[in-house]
Order: structure tokens, then C-alpha cells, then sequence
């Protein structure tokens, strides 16, 4: 199904139906409202590979050149943020901005599977991470991501998931990356992937619900019809939990196919050509256009994971072709990737801005590691490659809108960038802000057997950011 291509419009899924989907949720975990929080949506932009900070929004100008490297910190919109050159148009947005750079790791394992999960979920990394690194595959009883707490915490949209992600499944095909699923929490609180297309990026699908070739909306809504008669003559087979969780899922997917409103959300040729050219036509431009769209549309948690361009950057980068730069660092930054994430960021708040969206939606920028701030990485060349190698022991955060105050920087590094300094907060402490900025302070949930647990019984709030 192209989002490109709506629908014909078809019959919507019954109220008695959406009724048990949301029965469903409540019994499984009491809906939280977002009163005494002000963001009604969160977009968590995640900069895949592991972003620079030093380079970035943490700059050492004063550091030993092996450290600070080329790069060099510009005035913003904020006195109290400064950001690196190569983001003229985020530094005009920086007043918006709520700079961390003091988010630190406990888990020495510097891979790209411990960090995902541990800036997704907000828990410490098991120590399966450390014996099996990237080779760690999600579990079904891992912790779940803060997006699916936030999904199952709110009451059920009327036509969308409460969780989205674009333009990808992150990892896939090979293998996932820990952390973006509910895990533990439930598969019908799985997020809904979107996939996008970096030769098309004005197209979005959802793999899973693509349908047969003459297969048309009147005939699914037969079908559907059919189902349901049968489905009656099993009342007992019903009453399970597995059953209910599996109609929920038929009764997801159905109301997906059949609306119209999912077609149109989802549909980025709608908006005006001027503004797609502002965030720039590339994937992760038209993804974060169309997470402000289904911000407008009152989907709680959109996640964009950015997607890099490995045919172009591998060689280039030493990479996979996003933010693991681990050769040629300062090229990569700032003639490919930079250019890319400051058009399409610093527009993605100045349109949530003038839309009077940006105070109800909060914007979360993390990545799963820093980059090491001595230049020299020995798997391109040491020194000469000029790359940086994975760093897990310091990370910046930008968040923006949903309550926090803007143009400030909290805490601080060391004088390397190495560790850090002042106000020391975890991924944690980030998580309990994403849930405190929603209005979810309810984190309890119940296992298989019924017994009670906290989703999120480590880190705090950051009060001080909002």
C-alpha cells in the first residue's frame, strides 16, 4: 500500500470493535492523560551510528588540536549555545534548544547494540551485551522502548498507532538492533514501521500491509466481514490473552487498510513543494516532514531513524554510511551528513513553530554513543584516516519544545569531551524527562502473571529543563 496512493474510501472498523482494541489496552495498563504534562507528541530524531558531539554541539575550541580537531564553534540565536559552523540554520533555531552534554554510559562495551538500547529504553545494557556485542539480538523480555511505554500509556488513537517509526526498521535485513521494539511490554505495542525510499523519498509504504495485486478495499472489507462470522462460533478460544492480543492485531491492521485518514497522514506530496525543498527532499528530510504531519494527525510517539547512504559514504566514511565515522570524520561531516540534518532539523522546529505546534510537541535528538575526541581511529589508518572510533562514555542530547526552555546548555564536560563534568545525567534520566514532558508518571505495568513492575524504576526528571 503506497501513501502515495490513498485508499478509495471504505467502511471504517466498528466502534464495537475499536471499543475492545481500546478495553484491551486499558486492562493491560491504565491510560495515563498528558494533563500535568504539556507535549501531547514526542519526535525522537535518532542520529544512527553515533554522532560526533565533540564536533557537533560539544566543541573544545580551547583543547590540543588531536582533540578538538577543524571544526570551529559559531555564535547561535541563544548566548548560552554555541554549535558547530558547519549548522548555520540550527543555530538560528537555538533558542529553542535545551543542549545536555553530560549524558554519560555505565557499560563499557562500546558497540552499536548496547547504545541503541540503552538510549532507547533508558536501561542499563544486560551483560549479554558485553559477551555477544552487535552479534546481541532483541529478546522478548528485554526492556521496552520509551516510545511503546508512551504508545500503551495513552488512550488509543482513533485510525493510527500510537507508535510510529520511519523510514526504517533499524538493522534490518540482517539483524535488529535491541531497543525499538515493546519487548516485554506486549507485541501490540510493537511500533508501526514505516519504510521509505531514498531513491523516492516522497513515498512511504508500510511493508506489512501491502496488498495483493487486485486485492481492493470493498473485497478486504468483505473479507473481514467473513472473518468476524467465524470468529463468533470461537467465544471461548476468544477469551484467552493470546487470542485477545491477536484480534487486537487483526483489528489494528484492518482499521490501517481501510481508512483513508492512514493514506493521507502518511502523504508528504500534499505539502507545498517550497516547504518539502526546505527540509530537502532526501528520506530523512521527507521523515521528519512527515512526523510533523502525524504530529498534526495526534499520534503521541514518532520515532525517525536516520538512514544513511552506504553506496555513497561506506568507502568515503569508513562507515555504514550514516554517523559512524570512523575514517574521514570532518569530510563526512561537513560535506555530506551536517548539511542534511541542519536543513531538515532547524525546519522541522521553525514548522512546528509557526503552526503553534512547537510548545505541545517534544523533539529529542540523541544518538547511541559519542565519538571518541582523540582524532585517530586504527581501523582507517590511525591519525592520517582522520576518523573518530566509538565512545560511550559521553553523549549530547538536544531536546526542544513540549515545556523545555529553550537556548540553554546543561551541564558540561570535561576539557576533552571525555567525560562527564557538571550535572552527570543518564539515558535514564533522559527517558523519565520524555515521560515527565508527556504527562506519564504512571509507569507501572503487570507481567504475564499478573504481578506488578515499574517500566522505568531508574533515573529522574531534569525539572531544571523545563
Amino acid at each position: 500500500m503506497s501513501f502515495g496512493q490513498p485508499l478509495a474510501a471504505a467502511p471504517e472498523v466498528s466502534e464495537g470493535s475499536r471499543q475492545r482494541m481500546k478495553k484491551r489496552s486499558e486492562q493491560d495498563l491504565p491510560v495515563t492523560g498528558g494533563q500535568s504534562g504539556r507535549a501531547k507528541s514526542t519526535i525522537l530524531f535518532f542520529l544512527s551510528g553515533g554522532a560526533s558531539h565533540i564536533d557537533l554541539w560539544d566543541m573544545k575550541p580551547q583543547a590540543p588540536a588531536e582533540y578538538r580537531g577543524p571544526f570551529q564553534p559559531i555564535a547561535t540565536s541563544a548566548p548560552g549555545v554555541q554549535l558547530c559552523e558547519h549548522m548555520p540554520l540550527l543555530a538560528r533555531q537555538a533558542h529553542h534548544l535545551a543542549v545536555v552534554n553530560s549524558v554519560r554510559g555505565s557499560v563499557s562495551t562500546n558497540d552499536h547494540h548496547a547504545g541503541y538500547y540503552y538510549n532507547l529504553t533508558g536501561h542499563v545494557p544486560d551483560p549479554t551485551f558485553l559477551s555477544l556485542g552487535n552479534n546481541r539480538t532483541p529478546y522478548a523480555d528485554d526492556w521496552p522502548c520509551m516510545g511503546a511505554v508512551v504508545g500503551a500509556k495513552r488512550s488509543l488513537h482513533s485510525h493510527l498507532p500510537n507508535f510510529i517509526t520511519l523510514p526504517q526498521k533499524e538493522g534490518a535485513p540482517a539483524y535488529t538492533r535491541p531497543g525499538q521494539f515493546a519487548a516485554k511490554l506486549g507485541l501490540e505495542f510493537d511500533p508501526l514501521y514505516v519504510e521509505g525510499d531514498s531513491k523516492n523519498p516522497l513515498k512511504f509504504q508500510v511493508p506489512a500491509l501491502v496488498l495483493q495485486e487486485g486485492t481492493t478495499a470493498t473485497r478486504l472489507n468483505d473479507r473481514h466481514t467473513l472473518l468476524q462470522r467465524l470468529d463468533e462460533t470461537r467465544r471461548d478460544f476468544d477469551s484467552s490473552a493470546e487470542a485477545q492480543t491477536w484480534n487486537a492485531q487483526q483489528q489494528r491492521a484492518m482499521s490501517l487498510l481501510l481508512s483513508t485518514g492512514t493514506t493521507t497522514a502518511f502523504d508528504v506530496t500534499r505539502e507545498p513543494q517550497a516547504l518539502r525543498e526546505r527540509y530537502g527532499e532526501t528520506v530523512n528530510g521527507m521523515s521528519l516532514l512527515a512526523a510533523r504531519r502525524l504530529v498534526e494527525a495526534g499520534v503521541p510517539f514518532i520515532t525517525v531513524f536516520w538512514r544513511g547512504d552506504p553506496d555513497r559514504l561506506n568507502k568515503k566514511c569508513a562507515s555504514g554510511g550514516g554517523w559512524d565515522t570512523h575514517g574521514n570524520n570532518f569530510g563526512c561531516l561537513k560535506e555530506d551528513l551536517l548539511p542534511e540534518f541542519d536543513r531538515a532539523y532547524s525546519t522541522l522546529i521553525d514548522d512546528l513553530a509557526a503552526r503553534g505546534l512547537l510548545d505541545e510537541t517534544l523533539l529529542l535528538v540523541t544518538s547511541e554513543m559519542g565519538r571518541k575526541p582523540k582524532i585517530g581511529d586504527p581501523r582507517s589508518g590511525g591519525v592520517n584516516g582522520a576518523g573518530r572510533d566509538h565512545w560511550t562514555h559521553c553523549l549530547t542530547d538536544l531536546l526542544a519544545g513540549g515545556g523545555i526552555r529553550g537556548g540553554q546548555t546543561y551541564g558540561a564536560s570535561d576539557r576533552f569531551a571525555e567525560y562527564p563534568a557538571s550535572k552527570p545525567v543518564t539515558p535514564a534520566d533522559i527517558t523519565k524527562t520524555v515521560y515527565h514532558a508527556m504527562g506519564i508518571h504512571d509507569l507501572e505495568a503487570r507481567d504475564s502473571q499478573n504481578r506488578p513492575y515499574s517500566l522505568q524504576a531508574e533515573g529522574d526528571p531534569i525539572h531544571e529543563l523545563f
